[in-house]
């Protein structure tokens, strides 16, 4: 028994320091220092504790024995999968589609045209007091908000610029001559193309009245348009942003990458749309300003992710930091086979990171509530809109914050994995998160050195 002792004791302080000294690496790369000392720290005590079971007498042997098999089965426990709670199953057979002029982008866009305002205050006069407020904000780019650079500015202006110039893109000519397809092929091709192309991800839906707008709201000319919804797939184009920029919400830094990855979406969903279109079958790109289409409901039902607590996709691997397109046709697709991660739903229910650390208070705290005729999690659009006018920025700090805004690193990996497994898992997971990272982060009062890096 000593020597076989022994062996699971060497066995167990190999492997748990090199978990310890990967953990502790990864975040120095990550520049998450507060977790590389308690990384470091860690590992010195667990080399400790079993360099004490190694050398200790026979005495010891009993709570040796205790300790290694406590460890066993929490082992086993860890690596069962249960979630016994179905709540979180979502009934959208009778969802009332949501209409793009109550869009907060489309309220603000409102105030330079009298005639839309008259018309729609008229149409929700409860929402005319909030939105003055919010319109006596400076807009994005000028020097009042508190993130404002003067030599940056105009680099988010021009991207968003170029999104406006390239909405003609979005739709085209279809080729005269119909080429036969094979749906599969088809499909497997279009996924590697796009990933070809940017993306990280990308699935296929049968589309439903509620993945489209009921009306048009972004621009002015066809306001109030009933939006036709004639087409028959949805193909979701993902798109990662980079952590390294997200994590220094709220600042321009956010801004920034956001714009530049609205840009790959964009890049991204209209060549894919020109592909199709150059089969013989029409196809529509919808990207950022540039929507019939409600991304994420798209997104969360094509089995890519989870609806977050802050209202918005929580994909598989990178969470809630990533921008989405879409590629609508008539073509028929097969769906996407990807079964839904509900247990990322059920850590957004215990984590609450998001809510604690929202600058706006524009993120639910309790249970998702009811809208529309469907139990989901939406912000505040109102405080979180105003909140970004103020400062310049689409602010980000709820994604900056979230434990799954992480770089696709093999702990990180080991950790979602971990999380996938059952509620337990999720609490414990949680805790270290909190515990290696913190649970609020402070906003910084002024940009990066350098807002690019």
């Amino acid at each position: 028994m000593p020597g076989l002792l022994t062996f699971l004791n060497l066995i167990i302080l190999t492997s748990t320091s090199i978990f310890f000294i990967i953990l502790g690496t990864s975040s120095f790369r990550e520049k998450e220092f507060r977790a590389v000392w308690i990384s470091f720290g860690s590992l010195s005590g667990n080399a400790i504790v079993w360099t004490i079971f190694i050398l200790a007498p026979a005495s010891f042997e009993t709570i040796n024995i205790l300790v290694i098999l406590t460890l066993g089965l929490f082992g086993v426990m860890s690596l069962s999968r249960f979630f016994p709670d179905k709540s979180f199953e979502r009934n959208v057979s009778n969802i009332e589609q949501y209409d793009e002029r109550d869009n907060m982008f489309a309220r603000n866009n409102i105030q330079h045209h009298p005639e839309l305002m008259e018309t729609y205050y008229e149409m929700r006069p409860e929402k005319k007091s909030i939105d003055k407020q919010i319109h006596s904000k400076p807009e994005f780019g000028e020097k009042e908000q508190l993130f404002h650079d003067s030599y940056t500015a105009p680099c988010f202006e021009a991207a968003f610029e170029y999104l406006e110039r390239s909405i003609p893109l979005s739709n085209g000519d279809v080729a005269k001559k119909v080429k036969t397809i094979h749906p599969k092929k088809f499909c497997r091709t279009i996924i590697e193309f796009a990933k070809f192309n940017g993306a990280c991800d990308v699935s296929f839906i049968k589309l439903k009245s509620h993945h489209y707008y009921s009306h048009k709201g972004r621009h002015a000319h066809h306001w109030g348009d009933k939006i036709e919804q004639t087409d028959k797939t949805a193909i979701v184009i993902v798109v990662p942003m980079r952590v390294n920029m997200i994590k220094k919400g709220p600042t321009s830094s956010v801004l920034q990458e956001s714009a530049q990855k609205y840009v790959e979406a964009a890049k991204i969903s209209n060549i894919l749309a020109n592909y199709i279109r150059l089969f013989g079958y029409p196809a529509r790109a919808h990207n950022d300003g540039n929507y019939d289409t409600l991304c994420v409901p798209a997104a969360v039902e094509s089995g890519l992710g989870e609806l977050g607590r802050m209202g918005i996709l929580m994909h598989r691997v990178h969470g809630p930091c990533v921008r989405l397109a879409l590629v609508t046709t008539p073509l028929e697709l097969p769906d996407s086979p990807l079964p839904p991660p509900r247990y990322m739903g059920e850590f957004c229910k215990i984590c609450k990171k998001c809510a604690d650390n929202c600058p706006s208070g524009s993120i639910c705290q309790d249970d998702e509530p009811t809208s529309r005729n469907v139990r989901h999690w939406s912000i505040l659009q109102e405080q979180c809109f105003s909140y970004w006018k103020t400062i310049g920025s689409d602010c980000g700090l709820c994604i900056s914050v979230c434990p799954y805004t992480k770089p696709n690193t093999l702990i990180h990996k080991f950790v979602r994995f971990y999380i996938s497994r059952n509620a337990i898992n999720q609490k414990i997971a949680l805790f270290m998160d909190d515990f290696l990272y913190g649970r609020e982060k402070e906003i910084p009062k002024t940009n990066p050195d350098n807002i690019f890096q």
